[in-house]
């Protein structure tokens, strides 16, 4: 299966290219600088494995959640390239991505993934590994931190990736969490997994059928100065 993976969704820009089973990758933390960047990046990346996009069998992407406007940026990017070869493409949650992370570096089977969302809330989501795949439990939502801090489980064994735990103390001080600090924001690298789970479970769609996920019900919020 070769495939291509985006995301845009927070501070970081992010590609993972897998063809042939080898594994093309760029990762970046680029604030504001996402529009300029992915695209040099995939490019990067497809010179490197020598293909073009027509060589692909499937597109994917960072659904959010997520920053309205780097959601938003992944999500035109991949109607441009879906549009233009006719590929099926999978949404990847961002959480999920950072979870399978988690897993994959520190083997750890139970994640709570927690992403400064501003406003006082994370983008909150709690995850189990399941054949290799870090899946959800409950919902992904976006809560205040000390509501999320009343979802934690009393559980040594979880750990915490995201800028969440950074940003709020009181999902630390709440939990007996393990936070991963190398793990802060979500990486296409790690969606590879994810994208094939699903594209294995007849999940991947027509372009006009993808579905970004902001989460919040007004995503037209006031946005901090230097923030995005």
């Amino acid at each position: 299966m070769n495939i291509l993976i985006i995301d845009t969704a927070t501070e970081a820009c992010s590609v993972a290219l897998e063809v042939n089973d080898q594994i093309f990758k760029r990762f970046e933390i680029c604030p504001q600088q996402h529009s300029q960047r992915i695209l040099p990046m995939i490019d990067e990346v497809l010179k490197e494995a020598n293909v073009t996009l027509q060589d692909l069998d499937y597109l994917a992407f960072g659904r959010g959640p997520g920053s309205f406007t780097g959601v938003r940026i992944a999500t035109g990017v991949l109607q441009g390239l879906a549009l233009g070869t006719g590929h099926k493409v999978v949404g990847i949650s961002t959480l999920a991505a950072m979870a399978q992370q988690g897993y994959a570096e520190n083997q750890t089977e139970q994640v709570t993934a927690a992403i400064d969302a501003r406003m006082s809330e994370v983008y909150f989501g709690q995850y189990q590994l399941q054949n290799n795949i870090m899946t959800l439990i409950g919902e992904e939502q976006v809560i205040p931190p000390q509501d999320a801090a009343l979802l934690l489980k009393d559980n040594s064994s979880m750990a915490g990736v995201g800028t969440g735990w950074q940003a709020y103390s009181e999902l630390n001080t709440a939990s007996k969490v393990k936070v991963l600090t190398a793990v802060l924001y979500p990486n296409a690298l790690y969606m590879l997994p994810l994208a094939k789970a699903l594209i294995a479970a007849g999940q991947a769609v027509e372009v006009e059928d993808i579905q970004p996920v902001y989460l919040r019900d007004k995503v037209t919020w006031k946005k901090l100065p230097g923030r995005e």
